[in-house]
């Protein structure tokens, strides 16, 4: 038989009701909190991580709006850009017998699709330099031809460009950095046949 609840009995009854809907609200309200916190520490990382690559590409891209040469002369001065110097080094370069191509892999292949899309100057494949003042280092990456004594041509080149650059721009090249990169072998050359192409050799 049920008894219904006295007065004081369904007063506890709803006390006991309020109290477990608050705690139950209170536990609502820390995890949200939890998840709130969580949600702005990951939006924070990103933020952070966005903001370091874009620091990244910003760093890169104001150090090479600043590299540039500065040829003073008596009535003014001469600013001659990074690029200048990389084309003229990049055609100097490929004027020496035994070089095929420059640039690494990603830069051959960007040259390839560049080409097909009809923009093909790629005069300045593979070479960077760095400009202070009236004096240029250089960096040139190169692909060799099969077949060519590799330190006789990448003195070719470095003397090439050192001569090119100072005699055309008037800047003093501190250095010439060469990377062999890779080394060409024609279609019909040598390739997989070693015992034909051993039989001429003498030790």
């Amino acid at each position: 038989m049920n008894e219904r609840p006295t007065g004081m009995h369904a007063q506890r009854t709803g006390e006991a009701a309020v109290q477990g809907y608050a705690q139950d609200g209170a536990g609502a309200v820390e995890r949200a909190r939890d998840l709130a916190a969580d949600a702005a520490e990951r939006i924070g990382g990103a933020v952070d991580r966005a903001a370091a690559a874009s620091g990244v590409v910003a760093a890169q891209m104001v150090g090479r709006l600043r590299n540039n040469a500065e040829l003073v002369a008596e009535r003014g001065s001469t600013i001659v850009a990074n690029e200048v110097v990389e084309k003229i080094a990049g055609i100097a370069a490929r004027e020496v017998p035994g070089v095929y191509d420059l640039g690494g892999d990603v830069a051959r292949i960007f040259s390839a699709v560049k080409e097909r899309v009809g923009f093909d100057d790629d005069s300045d494949q593979g070479v960077s330099v760095r400009l202070e003042g009236d004096t240029a280092a250089i960096r040139v990456t190169l692909v060799l031809e099969y077949g060519f004594v590799v330190h006789s041509v990448t003195e070719m080149v470095r003397a090439k460009v050192i001569g090119s650059v100072e005699n055309l721009l008037g800047l003093e090249v501190t250095a010439v950095d060469i990377v062999v990169d890779d080394i060409h072998v024609p279609d019909n050359g040598p390739v997989g046949d070693d015992e034909a192409r051993a039989a001429g050799y003498q030790v």
